[in-house]
């Protein structure tokens, strides 16, 4: 059986969902999937509910605003990826003592996504910095941000790995704080899918293997895991995934079970109503099941 997977972002962050194909867990279960980046424009609330794609790598604030316009049927939010933001700030110059106060006054390439604009603008201000102190650039896609901080734009860039071991790798450039370690951990990224495709056992054999691949990939030699991934990557040198992977691993992003942890996903809701971005707070129940409701 196929499984049309489907992300919103490519990245060594999701390294549990690409491992989960990469690693053989899904083959295990008889399935093989499909595996592609959200395109430009798109919603993956539509494609849930056109039919286009199974499952998707979104997060559970994706429905908020979706439940707000009061759209119907939404996507439901069945399984944990990470428990951390995944983001990094890096400089173009070593600050082994880096404090958050230093981003006063100076420039900043921010991803200006709306989860990790708002996970950003909370680090900030839980590190008691002013945001209205930062310069803070929109200069579009991660891409487009890479290529401007190359140019010499911004004292800083804030990017998820491998992007950012990619730059520091490359030279002139240094990694000074992780936004995740930042700040409580929080219901960051998860997989949704339509309450139909729920019910299937295919849902029930994919979860198996992503939990399986979830638990392996926390404990694996992160060469290890860069090297299974590593087709997924293919401009990205194995000594730099691994670096990320391991970075990852370190900080405690894939840690927890699979299963969405209410006071997480209460704590995103903590995020964005800091944010000015909720008009109010919708329950637990109306975005994520527990796995008692998928198996």
């Amino acid at each position: 059986m196929r499984i049309r997977i489907r992300v919103s972002r490519h990245s060594a962050f999701y390294s549990p969902l690409i491992s989960t194909i990469a690693g053989g867990f899904l083959e295990e279960q008889g399935l093989s999937a499909e595996y592609s980046v959200l395109a430009k424009g798109r919603r993956s609330s539509d494609l849930i509910r056109e039919g286009v794609v199974d499952i998707m790598q979104s997060a559970v604030s994706s429905n908020w605003k979706l439940l707000e316009k009061g759209e119907s049927p939404l996507p439901v939010h069945f399984a944990q990826i990470n428990q951390r933001d995944g983001f990094f700030l890096v400089a173009r110059e070593s600050d082994p003592a880096f404090q958050w106060k230093k981003l006063e006054g100076r420039s900043l390439l921010a991803d200006h996504g709306g989860q990790p604009l708002a996970m950003l603008r909370y680090a900030i201000r839980v590190n008691g910095v002013d945001w209205k102190r930062i310069h803070a650039i929109d200069s579009g896609s991660p891409e487009e941000m890479q290529r401007a901080f190359r140019k010499g734009d911004a004292d800083y860039i804030h990017l998820q790995a491998p992007a950012s071991h990619q730059l520091e790798w490359e030279g002139g450039a240094h990694i000074v704080a992780s936004v995740g370690a930042s700040m409580p951990p929080v219901a960051f990224s998860s997989l949704c899918c339509s309450r139909d495709f729920l019910r299937t056992d295919t849902c029930r054999n994919f979860l198996e293997a992503f939990g399986r691949a979830r638990e392996w990939i926390r404990g694996a030699p992160a060469a290890e895991v860069a090297k299974t991934e590593a087709a997924f990557f293919p401009a990205i040198a194995p000594e730099v995934l691994a670096a990320a992977i391991g970075r990852y691993q370190t900080l405690g992003c894939w840690e927890g079970g699979v299963e969405i942890p209410r006071d997480l996903y209460e704590q995103a809701l903590n995020v964005f109503e800091a944010a000015g971005q909720l008009g109010r707070r919708h329950p637990f129940d109306q975005v994520c099941v527990p796995l008692a409701g998928v198996k």
